[in-house]
């Protein structure tokens, strides 16, 4: 058994892991990275890069599709070639920076065999790594539902975003942002799709006027939403499968070619990664728990990503990365989430970041809010995309901003200037200052904050008054 002794040991390589592992190197410690899959991991290979390829691909073909000129299985065929060409080329990437880094690439699967020690394994030859500290950023897999086992016509999303054809039909089950987003997608493409959401609305977690744009462009694109909705068994066959689901307790079935499991995530801290060989405890939900900076209970290893609390997004994965590196190599770095957004790409775009007015007032924090829609916005006529608006969540007293909300055009690309207001303490006036170029979708930010700065102004008046 050959023997490699380093000062870092990173497992897992995706968004979390391999950024751990290149800011561990950039920092001068010698560094290692484990991935038992694939470099790049989940996000790279089957989860935000290939299905934000597709889901580009599905918008195009609507619009040749509109014109005559395409057919969905032809035209599918080659979004499937693109698509894997994005991945190939994100994967190689990701392994050509870990390399110019100078780290050390082992693929395989890792064990701890005490809490300075890890074997990999693959292909039945094992190597041992001694290590002084470990990020484990092993992520997570589709939750896997008792009454609907993913195999044949039960897919998770892994098994959606590598169709060779086009479904005819497919029933989604949950209505989360990766239902939403594949769900729209096979939409476009010609696919009768129906949603099954066991809560009140789908996208749970956004505020219903927030919502309501993208479920109006769901009706429109074909989709039926049945709400407050359970399955409870499948009965696959030659032909298809048949869901049967509970609402308001009475039975239902629903027929499709294909079901399309999106319930969740499981975090990936179960199997023989060795975690009770260590001694490192997880919740009842599987995740690990951190402190400021990444540390579990033991104190020289780190957790990050999908395994430990919070929303389960491939930035706040490398955000913590970034964290864990630099507290390991002595510096003060410390998490903080206030500035994290949270972003669906669905037709129109969702975005948000930081608190939502309904939070704020849970909270007792009094706010105003300013508001502007895309339909007033010269840029957004000229694209035809003038549904949504930008909403912006403001401390009533100072006017800086504690949250943003977007839905339209570009959301994920306009939600940063918010985040950036909110991480640097700017006032809602400091955004109404700022000068934005015209014609854009950024405006709308300027406008919704000069909004939100005339009904401070106004309370202000009025406080003076009393």
């Amino acid at each position: 058994m050959s023997h490699l002794t380093i000062d870092t040991l990173v497992i897992g390589s995706g968004p979390g892991g391999y950024v751990a592992a290149l800011r561990s190197a950039q920092l001068g410690m010698k560094t290692a990275i484990v991935e038992r899959e694939q470099i790049g991991g989940v996000c790279t290979h089957v989860g935000c890069i290939p299905s934000k390829a597709l889901i580009g691909e599905a918008h195009r073909y609507k619009w040749r599709e509109q014109r005559n000129c395409e057919v969905a299985s032809v035209f599918f065929e080659d979004a499937q070639a693109f698509k894997q060409a994005v991945v190939n080329k994100q994967a190689g990437g990701v392994r050509y920076l870990l390399k110019n880094a100078g780290v050390t690439i082992l693929e395989g699967e890792a064990r701890f065999l005490d809490d300075h020690t890890a074997a990999v394994t693959q292909s039945g030859t094992e190597q041992k790594v001694s290590f002084v500290n470990a990020i484990l950023a092993t992520g997570s897999r589709p939750i896997e539902l008792k009454a609907l086992p993913f195999g044949e016509r039960i897919l998770s999303s892994t098994e959606a975003l590598s169709l060779s054809q086009v479904p005819t039909s497919l029933v989604v089950i949950g209505g989360g942002y990766i239902g939403v987003e594949l769900g729209q997608m096979y939409a476009k493409f010609g696919t009768k799709v129906t949603i099954l959401e066991g809560g009140e609305q789908v996208l749970p977690g956004f505020e219903a006027d927030l919502a309501a744009p993208v479920i109006r462009q769901l009706n429109a694109d074909g989709i039926t939403i049945v709400t407050e909705a359970i399955a409870v068994k499948a009965e696959q066959d030659a032909d298809g499968l048949t869901i049967h689901y509970l609402k308001n307790e009475e039975p239902h079935l629903i027929r499709a070619e294909f079901a399309l499991v999106t319930v969740g995530r499981k975090p990936n801290t179960d199997g023989s990664l060795g975690l009770e060989q260590i001694g490192l405890q997880v919740t009842a939900r599987g995740l690990i728990e951190t402190d400021q900076q990444c540390q579990t209970a033991i104190p020289h290893i780190f957790a990050i990503g999908d395994i430990t609390g919070g929303p389960a997004l491939a930035h706040k994965a490398s955000y913590e990365a970034k964290v864990a590196a630099e507290a390991i190599a002595g510096k003060p770095a410390v998490v903080d989430y206030k500035a994290m957004p949270l972003v669906v790409f669905s037709e129109p775009e969702l975005a948000s970041v930081g608190l939502t007015e309904t939070e704020s007032k849970a909270a007792g924090i009094p706010v105003i809010t300013g508001k502007s829609s895309f339909s007033i916005n010269g840029r957004a006529l000229a694209l035809k995309e003038t549904e949504g608006f930008v909403k912006i969540i403001a401390d009533q007293a100072s006017g800086i901003v504690k949250g943003a909300q977007i839905v339209g055009a570009e959301a994920s690309t306009l939600i940063s200037e918010l985040a950036l207001a909110i991480e640097m303490g700017a006032t809602v006036e400091d955004l109404a200052l700022t000068i934005h170029p015209h014609p854009t979708l950024g405006e709308i930010i300027m406008e919704a904050a000069e909004n939100a700065v005339r009904t401070i102004t106004v309370h202000r008046k009025k406080e003076q008054k009393v």
